[in-house]
């Protein structure tokens, strides 16, 4: 018995992660949302990405940064393969989480609002229903990501098609990288849809949460330095570590966002199996 309820199970939590998918890309607001999406990146890798590209292999743009930061500042970056991805790499790390607060907002919002929890827990459970979600939220992350990395290789042939095998590689590994790095705020974002009454409340909390916090952090560091480690509480606090860590190094920092995950997931399943539906 307990080997059909597992496959049963996984095969419940799948459903409901490509309902996920699909319910945001064939309804006329997920597509309008999906359009002013590519539009937003077209500008970033039209201007400022193919821009700081350029930048990145000029010898003289090189030894400016030298002569004003010292060496080593920027090594990474300036020794990626492919410009255009490192400047991307740059870009996303801080674009992307930002994205997702917003994005994944909705994961439980709308039903609390229109009450279909109770006709939803009736065919799933509650915890089918909760993974599910977040799984869902987080294969849309990812396809967007997808098509950010697709059309940035686009980006690059039409410079210099020889770069094809570099910018697939390096396409790969910032994905898997990405991915990593915004699964605690897309776990962080469902807690926050359990609790909010809609999806900006959710947001809006979400975001104030994460400036409290890092206030209060900052100002027991500067009382008692000892417990620095309290930073890395808050997703995203080892962005700025990664940002000179492209390719397969910056996954030295995976454990951080994936024990985030694993906290957040654990929070947010204990509420949904509290709550009152």
């Amino acid at each position: 018995m307990t080997s059909t309820t597992a496959p049963s199970a996984m095969r419940q939590i799948g459903m409901i992660s490509q309902f996920e998918v699909t319910k945001r890309f064939i309804n006329p607001g997920g597509m309008i949302a999906l359009l002013a999406y590519v539009l937003i990146w077209a500008l970033i890798l039209l201007y400022p990405v193919q821009s700081a590209a350029d930048f990145l292999v000029n010898p003289m743009f090189k030894e400016f940064v030298i002569g004003l930061y010292g060496p080593g500042a920027f090594d990474t970056l300036f020794d990626a393969p492919v410009p255009e991805y490192a400047v991307l790499w740059c870009i996303s790390l801080y674009l992307f989480p930002l994205f997702s607060l917003f994005i994944c907002a909705d994961q439980f919002c709308s039903d609390k609002q229109r009450g279909t929890f109770r006709f939803l827990t009736l065919r799933v459970s509650r915890s089918q229903l909760f993974f599910g979600r977040f799984i869902g939220q987080m294969a849309i992350q990812a396809l967007l990501i997808c098509v950010t990395l697709i059309a940035t290789l686009l980006l690059v042939l039409i410079r210099d098609a020889s770069l094809l095998l570099p910018s697939l590689s390096s396409a790969l590994i910032i994905l898997l990288n990405l991915i990593v790095v915004i699964m605690p705020y897309v776990a962080l974002m469902a807690v926050f849809s359990l609790i909010a009454k809609t999806a900006r409340q959710a947001s809006i909390f979400a975001i104030v949460l994460w400036v409290i916090a890092s206030m209060v952090i900052s100002i027991i560091n500067m009382q008692y330095p000892a417990l620095e480690f309290l930073h890395w509480i808050l997703p995203g606090s080892q962005i700025s570590s990664m940002i000179n860590s492209l390719g397969i190094n910056a996954l030295i920092y995976a454990p951080i966002p994936l024990i985030q995950t694993v906290c957040f997931l654990l929070l947010g399943h204990s509420i949904m199996n509290r709550s009152k539906i």
